[in-house]
């Protein structure tokens, strides 16, 4: 069984680092192990896991930055900005129901160390796109320190975007730094039913090209739109392509009309507003709506949007479930 360290503080991670770089043990650095099934298995002589590295450090609502230990829980760290109506704009998501274990268990380390973004990501940018700064531990157990509290703190390298994505390879991550910006004031979603993939991908594409400015564009086959918690999702049992407009209520209000007439030139539509907006935006972005069963073998296939419905048949074979986010950009895949 690999050794396992739970550290609790930055000297901790350091002699832990030094330990393993010194006996030559490949050390697997985790936090809580939601997204364990993410890329290629690795065989880790020892673990690192970070999630004893809990708690939010400092948060100025009125700066837009909040400074967290890497094991904190993404979902204490949301709940601190929803009191202060505030928002990570990149909507990092929960995978770890994906993977078999317990919702809400990610933690703000994690998210940046993968990279996770969520339908938002087209408007609003990727996860490396909203981290400030960092402290972390490199390959020889030595601590380091990059970025700041502000969006324009770096001269040179920022080594913040190399961090991200790099899933704990390049040092652990011990505490981090992120932007935070308003919650929207009105959500609104626009659903078309019954549309094919080439056409409702058509429709999502021209939304995007408009000066509608969307923050969510997704597109789910029945059989995906039949997993979804929202009635008006799941209930029609045919196709829905989905368009999130946010922002001020009246331009919201302005957008929404004339975006159901883009739609509704196509087929029925309807609309939903801020709760069940939220709880099927929440379903796209955590893959739930493939989730089950956890041993099906799981695509994410980054695409040109105008190729999605090709690439996606040619891609899934039969029977085959999947959806389509951001105009088609990225599709989910599971069989």
């Amino acid at each position: 069984m690999a050794r396992r360290f739970r550290p609790t503080d930055d000297t901790q991670v350091c002699e832990a680092v030094a330990w393993a770089a010194a006996e030559g043990v490949p050390l697997e650095v985790r936090g809580a192990g939601s997204k364990r099934g993410l890329g290629r298995p690795g065989n880790p002589g020892a673990v690192l896991a970070l999630d004893g590295l809990a708690g939010i450090v400092d948060y100025e609502p009125a700066e837009l930055a909040l400074t967290a230990r890497a094991g904190a829980p993404i979902a204490e760290l949301a709940a601190a900005l929803a009191a202060e109506n505030q928002h990570l704009a990149f909507e990092p998501p929960d995978l770890g129901p994906l993977f078999g274990g317990p919702p809400g268990a990610g933690t703000v380390g994690g998210a940046l160390a993968c990279n996770l973004s969520g339908p938002r990501r087209f408007k609003a940018g990727a996860a490396r796109d909203h981290f400030l700064g960092a402290r972390a531990v490199n390959g020889r157990g030595e601590r380091f320190k990059t970025g700041g509290k502000v969006v324009k703190n770096v001269s040179g390298y920022d080594l913040c975007k190399l961090l991200a994505g790099s899933c704990g390879t390049l040092a652990a991550l011990t505490e981090v730094t992120l932007k935070t910006l308003p919650a929207p004031e009105k959500v609104r979603t626009v659903l078309a039913y019954g549309l094919g993939e080439a056409e409702g991908l058509a429709a999502l594409r021209a939304a995007a090209r408009s000066p509608l400015e969307p923050s969510g564009l997704a597109h789910l086959p029945a059989g995906a739109a039949a997993r979804s918690a929202v009635g008006r999702v799941s209930g029609p049992a045919c196709a829905v392509t989905a368009a999130r407009l946010e922002g001020p209520e009246a331009s919201v209000l302005a957008r929404c009309a004339r975006l159901r007439d883009m739609f509704g030139a196509r087929g029925e539509v309807e609309e939903l507003h801020r709760r069940n907006a939220l709880v099927l935006w929440r379903e796209i972005g955590d893959c739930a709506l493939l989730a089950d069963p956890p041993e099906r073998a799981l695509w994410r296939l980054s695409v040109p949007p105008a190729r999605a419905a090709e690439i996606a048949a040619a891609a899934a074979p039969p029977g085959g479930a999947r959806y389509f986010d951001q105009a088609g950009g990225l599709i989910w895949i599971a069989a």
